[in-house]
């Protein structure tokens, strides 16, 4: 089985501003009162970025890396409100929203499921997370960690890949990574699964449930600060506890960029895949964890579900498009996964040629 994952997918505010639909640009920041300021950010440090730009725009050479990868299901974490609402949650400063009519930019690259179990997806109220998910659901496309009430948000999202096995995602989001707990679901009250309050036991339920089946169990959390390389011993403790009961892959973001893995008892444990897709260009400030260079996961996991391989496939924002990473960049990349993955006992490995992609793999035996 084949997987794509990917960390933040923030298609609000600036990018939205550039698709064929821009929704309104008002914002609410401290000092920043349109969501234009932000595509004029990025202007001015990589230059002109095209207006009503393609629905495929974004993904750039993204897409080639899929088509060549072809993984059985892709699977983001869409940090952004899909809504026309006005109803922005009080007390956040930053709100993010993609108008409706752009939901065409997450089917030009076939995303098979948006994990919603994050701090943004109730940016404008649960009116805005009921629109999103009739958006996202009239698309094609499938949602975990979010829902009409408690039992839909902890309801497990189903990918099923012809003539194979099913992939099963099971999300939540912790307030560790700024999830106000006034938007956890309830019994009748729409909101996300929130990892706190017995959801991690909760989470084991479920993936002891799916494995009967036979099915990949990918459990995808929310969870930990956007900047630095630590991982606390509760995540660790977390993740290890939930491979135990049946999760293939732990799926971490939240973090704006990539964060240590681990292959532990055979499965992948990503504790943070930094952001995919922002309109960060040209804002100033933790220069040091290069948040312009991004990653894109590609995991093979054998019936048993233990990682066979994992590629990285190194990118770079510019101009809200995703480029090839240089071979210099992707050399940084490799360093610091290296660097901060020794202590889990995982080795990154550079490829060949000018656009190389990194090969995971425990160290001191290639392949997995």
């Amino acid at each position: 089985m084949k997987l794509f994952l990917s960390g933040d997918v923030m298609t609000g505010r600036g990018i939205d501003q550039i698709l064929p639909h821009p929704g309104d640009p008002r914002l609410y920041e401290d000092g920043v009162e349109s969501a234009l300021f932000y595509v004029a950010l990025a202007a001015r440090v990589h230059g002109a970025i095209p207006r009503k730009a393609d629905f495929a725009y974004v993904w750039g050479d993204a897409l080639e890396v899929l088509d060549r990868h072809a993984p059985d299901a892709r699977i983001v974490d869409l940090e952004t409100s899909v809504t026309r609402s006005d109803a922005r949650a009080a007390g956040k400063e930053i709100h993010y929203r993609m108008h409706p009519d752009n939901v065409r930019c997450l089917t030009a690259a076939r995303i098979d499921c948006c994990v919603l179990a994050n701090n943004h997806v109730l940016d404008f109220g649960r009116e805005g997370l009921l629109e999103t998910l009739d958006v996202l659901a009239k698309a094609g496309i499938r949602t975990a960690g979010a829902g009409r009430d408690a039992s839909e948000a902890w309801r497990p999202a189903t990918v099923g890949a012809p003539g194979k096995r099913r992939v099963v995602v099971i999300a939540a989001g912790s307030d560790t990574s700024g999830i106000p707990a006034s938007w956890a679901a309830g019994e009748r009250r729409p909101g996300v699964a929130l990892l706190e309050d017995g959801g991690l036991e909760r989470i084991e339920e479920l993936a002891r449930s799916a494995k009967q089946n036979g099915d990949v169990v990918v459990v995808s959390l929310h969870w930990g600060s956007n900047w630095g390389y630590h991982v606390p011993e509760h995540q660790v403790r977390a993740a290890h506890r939930l491979v135990r009961a049946g999760a293939d892959v732990v799926h971490g973001h939240s973090s704006h960029h990539p964060r240590p893995i681990e292959v532990f008892e055979g499965k992948l444990v990503l504790y943070g895949c930094g952001d995919l897709l922002n309109d960060y260009e040209g804002i100033g400030g933790y220069e040091e964890f290069r948040g312009d260079l991004v990653a894109m996961y590609l995991a093979e996991v054998a019936e048993s579900g233990e990682l066979t391989r994992l590629s990285i496939a190194p990118m770079r924002i510019r101009r809200f498009r995703l480029e090839r990473a240089s071979r210099k960049d992707a050399g940084w990349l490799r360093d610091v996964l290296e660097r901060e993955s020794r202590r889990f006992g995982v080795a990154v490995e550079l490829g060949d040629g000018p656009h190389p992609e990194l090969e995971v793999h425990v160290a001191g035996r290639r392949g997995t």
